[in-house]
């Protein structure tokens, strides 16, 4: 898998907890994919991809865009 794909995998779990919140991953379902992931690519930054999914940093590492209000 490429970085493309553990980011668009990580959007996508990010989207369903967010709109199914009823029926979100779990943090332990979300760790045994980052397993997943770094087993298929040893560059995989395993801890950079769950800060993503949990929202503590942007896609690539760095900090979070805030979003500003123009109201």
């Amino acid at each position: 898998m490429t970085k493309k794909d553990f980011i668009a995998l990580a959007d996508m779990i990010r989207h369903h907890n967010q709109f199914n919140t009823h029926n979100p991953f779990s943090p332990a379902q979300v760790k045994r994919l980052a397993d997943f992931c770094k087993s298929t690519n040893s560059n995989f930054m395993k801890d950079r991809w769950l800060d993503y999914i949990a929202g503590n940093c942007g896609k690539n590492g760095g900090a979070v865009k805030k979003q500003h209000n123009l109201v």
